[in-house]
């Protein structure tokens, strides 16, 4: 069954646990893949499976031309009863090459983005934020960036203007 050592779960089971895992919280994994599967993997397990893993970041084989960066906060499960606790993240899309999220982890988002072949220029777009922008400030030289900031103006229907 190619189970690996120390290990009770196997290779397919794995990937079922780490798909359901990715969507939704590990008590409601747990709770589908005994449905799907008939099998008992507890939402612990499920949780120490995925902090088992090391998700390698893409690189980029062509050069990347256009870029957009986006943030915002997500909600994390916490014991009924106990304030609940929010977190930012913030997500870069490489137009026509990848996409990927990092949560609380500015620096190696700037890192990670660096390190892709840019162009000169870089558009770079995001919205009014002084999150996104600072971000921004660390990408690429600043001669390199052309930059495209989307805001709201004084506006009730929320239309969106570029700088």
């Amino acid at each position: 069954m190619n189970v690996k050592a120390h290990n009770h779960l196997s290779p397919y089971l794995e990937k079922c646990c780490l798909l359901l895992s990715a969507n939704v919280s590990y008590e409601r994994s747990a709770q589908d893949l005994t449905v799907l599967t008939g099998m008992n993997v507890s939402r612990g397990s499920q949780q120490r499976l995925v902090h088992r893993q090391t998700f390698e970041l893409p690189t980029v084989e062509t050069t990347v031309e256009e870029m957009s960066l986006d943030g915002g906060k997500v909600r994390l499960r916490t014991p009924l009863g106990e304030v609940c606790r929010w977190q930012d993240y913030k997500a870069v899309s490489l137009h026509g090459h990848c996409q990927e999220t990092f949560l609380q982890e500015n620096e190696r988002l700037v890192a990670w983005v660096n390190q892709q072949p840019l162009s000169t220029p870089l558009i770079c777009l995001g919205d009014g934020h002084d999150g996104i922008w600072n971000l921004f400030d660390e990408i690429a030289q600043p001669g390199q960036r052309h930059e495209m900031r989307l805001c709201r103006k004084n506006s009730k229907v929320g239309k969106l203007n570029f700088l």
